[in-house]
């Protein structure tokens, strides 16, 4: 859709101009825009209209939340459960299966095609082989997980061994993500997590040995005691291992909303200027090594599946990252999972508590969500196309939804005028395109299209863009 696929500018000036609190977009609305209107009956009138509409049917995406982690990382803001009792996992499975039961029984039994799994958390590999075996068991007891599909699982390497990698591709993984974050031994210790090089890159190599097809490597940058020095050593550790794919995620520094924060001093963060050279510094040693900017805080190699995707216009966004899955119905498990459902969304209870106590009542635990109605939907498309592809072809749009664009999104095209005079982005006759400067801030443009947030703007809810 756009010639700029694999350039990125970093422009200090024009990222501290934009640099706002803003949402991520995995999905439009935003997942704090869900209400509970859209309850379990809403959702299971979702289920039963996908069966009974078998026309043009997809294979589905599932997700699994596993929240449990043996220790706390002190910058970490997902949901989880600090405990190192496997009785805890071994009762959760057992409601997973329930719940599994529960969803796929308002499905046609032959809509089970699969091509797309996550196993997420948490830390996935809490679970003991035994329990691994077991969830995957009764994920095929359910569901058929087609040849050459994508499944994937977060991995803490300090939890992993050989056997453990190659029970996970016994059982179908072929991608894995490793949390990093930084080697900086100080860092480490202001995070309360000790990983050593060494085993992390066991991981890594028994992965490629196992024949897993993509191996990603998460770093965060802006974590307590960290520095542009520390951090180039972790980035050129981290390259020698050459994963296919790089996230370099910016840390939220949110306390008052997340507990295990407060344990990390304000004063042991770097200053903002700091922050810059670290993000900088890694993106010119990524480039400089050949990966392609995917879009926010994703890299890749040229060819990988998600640069060979974006390049075709086939990428896509979703509540675990860039995909190459476009359009497909997503069924999530768990506590907080979030699912997708043609023009719905919904999400799981949050506590363990709610979860089991809805699914002994035969309920699904679904407690919040919403049903998009027709200009979600557009805008929704409106955002993957900025979020994926830089750039907005007005024809595409108008034959979709049957709009006049220029006219439909005068006010937004107004707006983004300021950004354009700074060079952020282009506004030509048919097509708006982000240009290499404006790459780094595709969340603040995407934000202009944002509707719900223009009539409630309550940002500081959200990170900033960079």
């Amino acid at each position: 859709m756009t010639s700029f696929t694999d350039e990125i500018v970093f422009d200090e000036a024009l990222i501290r101009r934009f640099d706002i609190h803003g949402p991520r977009y995995t999905s439009y609305p935003t997942a704090d825009r869900f209400g509970p209107d859209f309850g379990a009956d809403a959702y299971r009138q979702r289920l039963l209209r996908r069966r009974g509409d078998a026309r043009g049917r997809k294979p589905f995406s599932l997700y699994f939340h596993l929240p449990f982690c043996a220790a706390i990382c002190y910058y970490c803001a997902c949901n989880k459960i600090v405990t190192q009792d496997h009785g805890r996992s071994a009762k959760y499975l057992k409601y997973l299966g329930r719940e599994l039961a529960l969803q796929t029984g308002f499905l046609d039994p032959d809509d089970n095609a699969v091509e797309q799994l996550h196993w997420g958390g948490g830390t996935p590999t809490f679970l003991s082989h035994g329990e691994m075996r077991r969830l995957m068991a009764l994920t095929r007891r359910h569901f058929r997980l087609l040849d050459g599909g994508e499944y994937s699982i977060e991995v803490d390497p300090r939890q992993v061994d050989r056997d453990t990698v190659g029970l996970l591709a016994e059982l179908g993984f072929n991608r894995m993500s490793v949390g990093v974050q930084d080697f900086d031994a100080r860092v480490q210790r202001a995070i309360n997590r000790i990983q050593g090089e060494e085993e992390t890159f066991a991981v890594i190599d028994a992965a490629r040995e196992c024949g897993f097809k993509s191996i990603s490597i998460d770093l965060i940058y802006g974590l307590p005691r960290q520095s542009a020095a520390g951090f180039e050593r972790t980035i050129e550790r981290v390259l020698a291992a050459s994963p296919e794919r790089l996230s370099i995620y910016n840390y939220a520094h949110l306390p008052a909303l997340f507990k295990p924060q407060r344990r990390i001093a304000d004063a042991d963060l770097p200053a903002p200027d700091e922050r810059l050279r670290i993000l900088a510094l890694a993106i010119d040693k990524l480039t400089a090594a050949g990966y392609v900017f995917i879009g926010m805080d994703h890299f890749a190699k040229p060819d990988d599946e998600l640069a060979v995707a974006q390049r075709a216009g086939r990428l896509h966004r979703n509540f675990q990252g860039y995909s190459t899955h476009a359009e497909r119905d997503m069924l999530s498990f768990g506590i907080t999972a979030i699912g997708q459902l043609g023009t719905s969304y919904s999400q799981n209870v949050r506590t363990l508590d709610d979860y089991y106590a809805r699914l002994d009542d035969g309920v699904l635990p679904v407690f919040r969500g919403v049903e998009l109605t027709p200009d979600d939907v557009l805008r929704r498309a409106l955002i993957q196309s900025l979020m994926c592809h830089f750039a907005l072809p007005f024809a595409a749009f108008e034959k979709e939804y049957g709009i006049d664009f220029p006219s439909h999104f005068a006010l937004e095209i107004a707006e983004l005028g300021e950004m354009e005079r700074a060079g952020l982005l282009r506004i030509e006759p048919g097509r708006i395109v982000v240009l290499p400067p404006g790459r780094m801030l595709v969340r603040a443009i995407s934000m202009v299209f944002d509707a719900r947030l223009r009539a409630d703007r309550p940002q500081n809810r959200y990170s900033k863009v960079i």
